[in-house]
This record gives structure tokens, sequence and C-alpha cells, in this order.
């Protein structure tokens, strides 16, 4: 049995180091991802939901009401983002998205305030996010309820020792997720979510395997065009990619009992959008990488930071504004709310057009880009 040798091993070690050198996509990755982990991790994750979009309708504009509405406002959980005039306001912001809870003040709450009497308000929740559901469920009790015992004792010193009932009820309904059901909102964004990594690595390797089986210079001598080339390679994808969302949609909703509340053409014409979307992502990640280990690790370099910003585990609410926008470059965070919308609010295009607007365009630049890259690469 031979010696080890430290001759042999440092030559071994030089080699290596001289690959990596010269591999520097790799080591960028390997250098760059650890710090850009820590950077989304420590402001994406956040389980605490603050700053919940509420909307209010006030019936009975007095200093009672605006008191009321105050007490929601000054704390850090709700956020008022807009006073309405009536529920199909509320309904609109509701399925859009724009609110997430709603405030109704009745016409009598003042008058009731002054007799004494329990004057009730309700209050609306999107139930579709299960924890901005329960968060604003039970902070709103809690509110109601510490006004109420404040009323109380405030009249009691007034007129004396006395049992008195409380002076504001809160009348709660859950809209869309009415059990609030966590399974319900999940489906749809695990269906996003597998769509998207399936089918952008499936593209990712695709001029890749060109390259390594040596047909790239065989394509590059026919009158074949690069966007022609591009769409060409995406057309086959759409088909298998199209064919997995329909038996994931036909299985989250037989298996896991999430029916679609919404218009199914609706939903599967702006799937073929996400798809070609994601697939034309692959194609241009494909441009950049030279080898498939490194496509691989571009993949999954994207795939990582849109499960965190596109609002699939954590609500997009509590992170902070520059990840907000980050998520904006994310297509998957404009097609959970389609997915989300349709499923759970069966709302229509006129509340996911601009879910749709954003997500064309991503598809567009990136389209722009990967031809760019593909047309120097022939150079």
């Amino acid at each position: 049995m031979k010696r080890f040798s430290w001759a042999r091993y440092w030559s071994v070690v030089k080699k290596e180091v001289i690959q990596i050198k010269r591999d520097r996509p790799s080591l960028a990755i390997a250098l760059a991802m650890p710090l850009m982990m820590l950077f989304l991790f420590g402001y994406a994750v956040n389980t605490d939901v603050n700053d919940i979009k509420t909307v209010v309708w006030d019936q009975s504009p007095s200093p009672y009401s605006r008191e009321l509405a105050a007490n929601f406002e000054n704390t850090r959980v709700f956020q008022v983002v807009a006073h309405v005039g009536g529920y199909a306001q509320i309904e609109a912001m509701l399925d859009d998205g724009s609110a997430d809870v709603a405030l109704v003040i009745p016409p009598d709450y003042a008058r009731k305030r002054d007799r004494g009497e329990p004057a009730g308000v309700q209050m609306l929740i999107d139930g579709s996010d299960p924890n901005i559901a329960r968060t604003a469920l039970s902070n709103a009790q809690l509110i109601v309820q510490n006004r109420a015992i404040t009323l109380v004792q405030e009249r009691m010193e007034k007129e004396g020792m006395g049992r008195f009932e409380p002076s504001v009820e809160l009348d709660t309904r859950v809209l869309f997720n009415p059990n609030m059901e966590s399974i319900v909102f999940n489906i749809p964004g695990l269906i996003g979510l597998i769509m998207q990594n399936v089918t952008m690595i499936l593209t990712a390797f695709s001029l890749l395997r060109e390259k390594e089986r040596g047909t790239m210079e065989q394509l590059i001598v026919t009158p074949i065009r690069p966007l022609e080339l591009l769409l060409g390679k995406i057309t086959p994808y759409v088909c298998i990619g199209f064919f997995s969302f329909c038996l994931v949609l036909l299985l989250g909703s037989w298996w896991f009992g999430v029916p679609v509340k919404g218009s199914v053409p609706l939903l599967i014409a702006l799937s073929v959008l996400f798809l070609v979307t994601t697939l034309t992502l692959g194609i241009f990640i494909s441009t950049v990488a030279r080898t498939q280990l490194q496509a691989m690790q571009i993949a999954f370099a994207f795939i990582l930071p849109s499960v965190l910003l596109s609002g699939f585990m954590f609500p997009r609410e509590t992170m902070p504004l520059v990840i907000q926008w980050l998520g904006g470059i994310v297509p998957l965070t404009y097609f959970l709310e389609i997915l989300r919308g349709i499923f759970l609010k069966g709302v229509d295009l006129s509340a996911l057009w601009r879910d749709a607007l954003g997500m064309a365009a991503f598809f567009l630049l990136i389209l722009a880009v990967a031809m760019l890259r593909f047309r120097k690469k022939i150079e």
C-alpha cells in the first residue's frame, strides 16, 4: 500500500483551484448565495402579521366612530388604507386584494352610544389567508373588548356602582374561507410553485444539451432566427407543462377538496401565460450558464427566493418595502394572486388584470434579454 504523499495531495489541490478559478459563475454563486439567503431570510421570514390593510365604512360620523376607528389605526396590526361608502366598494377592494379587512360602523352607532345601549359594529375579513384572518379576528375582538371595558368603567365612575352591559359589540364575518383552513390557502400556492419549478428546470437545460451533443453548430448554420429557435424550443414544453398543470389542478380540487370558485377558462388562459413565462425564464438561464450544473445552481438560486418573496409562505405585507419590490420581479408573485383569487374568491379579470399585466411584462422582458444573449452567443 502506497504511503500518503503530500506532494500528490497538493498537486490535486492546485489543479482543483485552477479549475474553480476558471469556473467563475459557480464560484460567484457559491460566494454570493449565502449572503443573499441571509438577507432574504432575515427580512422576508416574518411570522408577525402587521399593517393589515383595513378600510372603514363610517355610517355614523361622530367623535364616537372616529375614536373607534382610531383605536384600530393606532395599533401596529391594522392600517387604515381608505374610507369607503358602501358594501360594493368593500367587496371590490377585498376581491382585488386592496384590503384584507373592512370595519363597518352602522348608522345608529352614535345614538346608541349616547343612550348607553350596546352598539354593534361589523368586521368583514378576507379569510383566503388564514394567518392574516386569525390575526385580524383576534386583535379586533381584543380591541373592541378593551374599548367596551373602558366605557363601562367610565360610566361606573360617573353614575356610581352598578351593572352595565358592554357598550360596544363586534359582529365578525370571515369571507372566502370561513373556517380559515390552511389547506384551502396552501393548495393553490403549491400548484403555482410546483409548475414554476418543473417548467423552469425543463428548459434550463435545453440549449445546454444542444451544445453538449454538438448539434448547436448545426442549428447555427441553418436560416433559423433566434426568436424562431427560442419559441420553437418553448412550445413542446408548454404542452407538457399544460398537461402537468391540468393534472395537479384536478388532483388539488378532487383529492384535497379545494374547488375552483371562479372561471376555469380564465384560470387556464392565465396559467398558459405563466407557463410560457417560466419556460422563457428557463431558456434565459440556459443562455447564462455554461454547463448543466451551473444551470441547476442558477435555477435553485431563483427558486428559493421566489418561495419567500412571492407570498407563498409569508404575507408580503409584513415584509419591508424593498423586499416587496423585489417580489415584484418574481412571476410567481403575480400567479399566486391569480390562483388564490380565482380559487378562493371567484373573481374575474377586472380584479386580476394588474397581475396578468405584470406577468406579461415579465415574459416580454425576459424573452428580449434571452434573445439578446442568444444572439451574442451565436456571434
